[in-house]
């Protein structure tokens, strides 16, 4: 390894036990590795977005391509920036229900097309021969019934229908512990990789020189 690469090892490596501080207690070392953090990627971020969007999109259009129609989506992204001076944060408010609508206009039918006919057609299925499938199919139905009345709120959740609500619960608690279980395994998947990085990249490679 390169003096540089050697470096830049330690760094990250103060870094990353620098926030596994926290776990001991709330400390200075840890707020440093927070505050840089942050710091180093929102300048991250503004690099990316000024080479990647604001020069070839904005920039490039009004000198090369003369598209001066660049100008009017500019200035709703600098109204967004004017939330910070409060007073002419009101001029946000325009930018911010352009935003909102177009991307509610491309994300609901996107949502549709892909999230709800596909689970829609799929509780429709009708039943096949095998025995797996049909019971597959049973519990899907099952539980699109049973969740639909447990947020139908027009009747009162007692007897029967309490009861049915009540098997709808058990199925979103299901969805639910499946989602979380999803997350943590995500989050233990990058805690292995900063302790890989500091076992091989840090101590085998830079402290011990294996």
């Amino acid at each position: 390894m390169t003096i540089g690469e050697i470096i830049g090892v330690w760094l990250a490596a103060g870094l990353t036990l620098m926030m596994f501080s926290f776990i001991y207690r709330d400390n200075a070392f840890f707020k440093l590795g927070e505050h840089l953090y942050l710091g180093i990627s929102v300048g991250y971020f503004v690099n990316i977005q000024y080479h990647q969007v604001l020069v070839p999109d904005v920039i490039r259009a009004i000198r090369v391509e003369h598209d001066f129609w660049v100008i009017i989506p500019s200035l709703l992204g600098i109204f967004i920036l004017l939330r910070l001076v409060p007073s002419v944060a009101w001029l946000s408010r325009m930018s911010f229900a352009f935003y909102i609508g177009g991307f509610a206009g491309v994300a609901i039918p996107n949502v549709i097309h892909g999230y709800f006919l596909p689970q829609l057609a799929e509780t429709l299925r009708p039943f096949n021969a095998g025995l797996g499938n049909n019971l597959n199919q049973i519990v899907i139905l099952l539980a699109v019934f049973t969740v639909l009345i447990f947020f139908f709120f027009s009747l009162e959740h007692k007897r029967i229908v309490g009861g049915i609500s009540r098997i709808g619960l058990f199925f979103i608690m299901i969805s639910f512990g499946a989602s979380f279980g999803y997350t943590v395994m995500a989050r233990i998947s990058l805690l292995i990789g900063r302790f890989q990085f500091l076992l091989d990249d840090w101590i085998r490679q830079t402290i011990l020189r294996l």
